[in-house]
This record gives structure tokens, C-alpha cells and sequence, in this order.
């Protein structure tokens, strides 16, 4: 994604001050990691660090595009022989970036017909003459959509559109209560819809595989809706009821017969459910049944995204044409991928057994014993973190392989404590960058970073008590923490 107002003439001509200026931080940071860190510190250590110090605010303040700082950060790790080339490498090669491509390619498919619209309609159409309906239906259409397309940005896009059109058909003046209330609850509702399905967010994907990978932890895709449904189910009515209390409706604003009215106008239009539709729900059904039962037939998540793109493709029985299919975002293949890569460089240079020795002092290793108190402590850490790098997937790859270290110091399980940080990472309402549905909402230009503030406060503490009453009870019952 590019940053709200960006322009082509940034690249073909003149050069914007703020990107000049951001790329010279970046390169700042970068000289005071290698100059300030302890020499306990690896020479291949700390430029690891500092080559990650870079590509964060790089990707925080985004002055040329995420794709392409990805890229960078990738030479930089080649040219600097930080780790054999295998390694490098070995993000594209893994089941998770092939999971994420499957994905889009399903998502496509998906929107090449007018399933996805059909359902939106039909739930503004039922609940959406009323404020809370409606602010209810955008929140539950995008958790609908978190089963069948794995990603945030992607369920964000389609349902923007027939968020603008609402928009403009109630009226919802700029700067209007009733129009900061719908546009964040598309971001919050998107931002929450990723908790509980596995495929359903990137961040999800770089923690099982790096839990995998360096802690020889599985986690199937039962397991992780198994640990985090109750979140899940709390977070939906709580971000429904705080943006609904904190943006309080002038009666006027309650009520809008308008919408039901034009929503069944568009049900009209698109008609009966047709066969591709169908076809295309079955395929979907089928996915999701794959995943389901990963126990039972031990298939990577990859593989049923894999194989759902070839029946949506595929001639006679797919729904899209392949040229559609196959036009994905590349960007978000090059930033998962190479933020794997950076998680694994992370750990072959020793940079992530120096970090974790830093954190490993007496009490917060003592701390890590309590699992309650470990569980406060790391939400903490990784939310003031997470505000730090605002990349969701660069906070990951960097915290999960921090707190397996500290866990190991520690002497315990680092399963709690890494899916802790993995999940809190998910949840970024302050600022605009933090998350993708957050920057897409944003970009339409119907909101500001101000109107996410004070809200964005509250929806983090709410997602902060949440965790923990989840943590202290349901985590408790089913042996997890």
C-alpha cells in the first residue's frame, strides 16, 4: 500500500523533503546501532540490528514503498553475507509465504463474483436502518470474510466501498460523530478480525512459523481458534459498544430507512444467487474444512490455500480467470517473506540471544514464572513496542524470537509467551500506521489521525483487560497458560 498522498511525481521528478528526511533517519539509525550497542554485541549482531533498525523506520514512515524497503533490507542481508544464502532465502521458501499467496489468489477469485457484495448487502440490508445495526453489520461482515480470505487488507478493501456509499447515502457529514463511528468501526473491525482464524492474518502465520521453527512448537489451526475464540467473541461487542458509547448520535443520526431501502435495491439488481456463486462457496467450504481438520490429515494451512486456488482457477470448474487470479499484491509477499528472513538472520547472528539476555534480568525473569503477571508484562511490552516499529509484521518477526530467548532463560514454556506477544501484536487502534485496515480507512480521506486518538486509547485497554481475563480464566481451564 502507498501512503495517503503519495504521488507518481515523487519518483519521476521532484523529491519530497519529508522522504528525504526519513530515509537519513533511517540511515542515522542504522550508524548509532552499530556504534552504541555493547560489545557483547557480535560484529554480524549488531549489524543485523542495525540493517533491522533501518528497515523499521523505513516501514514506519514509509518514504518509498514497504515492497521495496523489503527488498533493500533483503540486498543488504546478501551483500553483508550476515547468513549463508539459504537462510536469506528461506522466506519465500516457506509454507507460510505460499499460505499468504494461496490466499490472495483465493481472495481474488472470491471477488471476481459478487459473493462477497451479496452477503454485505443482505447484512446492512437486515440491520442496517439503525446507528447500531449498522456499525454491527460493518463489524461482523469483515469477521464473516476472516474464515474464507486470509488477509486484513483485503477484507478491508472490499468492504470500503460500500462503506463510502453508505456514507453518502445518510449523509454522514465530515468530522460528524456518525462518520468517525463508521469509518473506525471498518478499521477496528478489521483490525479484530484476524484474532481467532489462523489464515485470517499475517501476523498470525510469522508467529506459528517462528514458534515452529525455532521453539519445534505446532500450532494447527484448531489449536489457535481453540486458544483465542473467547478473545475473539469479547473483542467483537466490545469495539461494537466503545465506538458506539464514545461517539455519542444526535436522534436524527439513529435512524435511516434510507439504507435498508438501498441495500435491497442492490440485492435486487444482482439477483438470484447464480451457479458460479455456488461453485464458488463450495470451494470456500472446502478450504475451510481442510484447515479445520489439519489434525487428522496433518496438511500444512498452505497446502488447502494452495489447492482452493487451483479450483477457483482451474477451467470448468473455477470461477475467475487465472490472469485475475494470479494478480496479487506483490508487495505484501515481498514483506512477509523477507520479514521471515529477518527473523531467522535475527537468530543465526546472535542478535536475539544478546536482546533476550538484556530483557533476562532477576525480576523479569522472575516475573516470566507468574504466568498471569508474564501475560501483563508482555502485552505491555509488545503493545509499546508494537507503537515503536507500527509494522504488524516487523514487530512480530522481532518479538516472538525474543520472548522464545527469554523463555529459555527463564526456564519456561515459551508457547505462552510468544503467542502473548504474537496476538497482542495484532492490535493497533492509536495510530494510523500501526495496521493495514487502520492506513487503508485512512487513505479514503474521510477521516483524520486525530479522530483515531482518543478512541484508539480505549479500544487498547479494552484489548488489554481482555487478554488478561482470557489469560486468567479460559487459558487456565484448557491447560494453555
Amino acid at each position: 500500500m502507498r501512503r495517503p498522498g503519495f504521488r507518481v511525481s515523487e519518483w519521476t521528478g521532484s523529491i519530497n523533503r519529508r522522504h528525504v528526511i526519513s530515509v537519513l533517519l533511517a540511515i542515522v539509525i542504522f550508524g548509532v546501532l552499530m556504534i552504541w550497542l555493547p560489545d557483547t554485541f557480535t560484529y554480524e549482531a549488531r549489524l543485523m540490528t542495525a540493517i533491522v533498525g533501518f528497515g523499521v523506520v523505513l516501514w514506519m514512515l514509509e518514504p518509498i514503498p514497504i515492497g521495496l524497503t523489503a527488498l533493500l533490507i533483503l540486498v543488504l542481508m546478501l551483500l553483508f553475507n550476515l547468513a549463508d544464502s539459504s537462510v536469506v532465502y528461506s522466506g519465500f521458501a516457506s509454507p507460510a509465504t505460499h499460505l499468504v499467496v494461496g490466499g490472495m489468489m483465493i481472495a481474488q477469485a472470491v471477488n471476481a463474483t459478487a459473493l462477497v457484495k451479496r452477503v454485505s448487502y443482505f447484512m446492512v440490508k437486515k440491520w442496517g436502518g439503525k446507528a447500531k445495526g449498522l456499525l454491527g453489520s460493518l463489524i461482523i461482515v469483515q469477521q464473516i470474510q476472516a474464515f474464507f480470505i486470509p488477509s486484513t487488507a483485503v477484507r478491508t478493501t472490499l468492504v470500503l466501498p460500500i462503506t463510502a456509499m453508505i456514507i453518502k447515502s445518510i449523509g454522514a457529514k465530515p468530522g460528524s460523530n456518525l462518520r468517525k463511528m463508521i469509518l473506525l468501526g471498518v478499521a477496528f473491525g478489521g483490525n479484530i478480525s484476524g484474532t481467532a482464524i489462523l489464515t485470517a492474518a499475517v501476523g498470525n502465520i510469522l508467529t506459528v512459523e517462528l514458534l515452529g521453527r525455532y521453539a519445534n512448537i505446532k500450532i494447527t489451526y484448531y489449536q489457535w481458534f481453540l486458544y483465542t475464540f473467547p478473545l475473539w467473541l469479547l473483542l467483537i461487542p466490545a469495539i461494537w459498544i466503545l465506538l458506539y458509547k464514545i461517539f455519542p448520535l444526535q436522534e436524527k443520526d439513529k435512524f435511516f430507512p434510507q439504507v435498508q431501502k438501498e441495500m435491497g435495491e442492490k440485492l435486487t439488481e444482482l439477483g438470484s444467487m447464480s451457479f458460479r456463486e455456488i461453485r464458488c462457496l463450495i470451494i470456500l467450504c472446502v478450504i475451510v474444512a481442510l484447515w479445520i481438520t489439519e489434525p487428522f490429515h496433518g496438511l500444512h494451512p498452505s497446502v488447502p490455500a494452495l489447492v482452493g486456488a487451483v479450483l477457483m482457477a482451474i477451467p470448468g470448474i473455477g470461477i475467475a480467470r487465472w490472469d485475475d487470479v494470479v494478480n496479487i499484491n506483490y508487495n505484501t509477499v515481498l514483506l512477509l517473506s523477507v520479514t521471515l528472513s529477518i527473523g531467522y538472520g535475527l537468530i543465526d547472528s546472535g542478535a536475539v540471544d544478546r536482546i533476550g539476555d538484556y530483557l533476562s534480568v532477576g525480576w523479569f525473569l522472575e516475573s516470566m514464572q507468574s504466568p498471569l503477571l508474564a501475560a501483563f508484562l508482555i502485552i505491555l511490552l509488545s503493545q509499546i513496542f508494537h507503537k515503536l516499529v507500527s509494522n504488524v509484521s516487523a514487530a512480530v518477526v522481532t518479538l516472538i524470537p525474543i520472548m522464545i530467548s527469554v523463555a529459555s532463560n527463564a526456564g519456561v514454556d515459551p508457547l505462552p509467551l510468544a503467542f502473548t506477544a504474537g496476538v497482542t501484536s495484532l492490535f493497533g487502534f492509536l495510530l494510523v500506521v500501526e495496521t493495514m485496515p487502520n492506513l487503508l480507512v485512512h487513505s479514503t480521506g474521510l477521516i483524520e489521525q486525530r479522530d483515531f486518538l482518543r478512541p484508539g486509547i480505549y479500544a487498547t485497554i479494552v484489548t488489554v483487560v481482555l487478554t488478561i481475563v482470557v489469560a486468567a480464566t479460559w487459558w487456565q481451564v484448557i491447560g494453555f497458560m
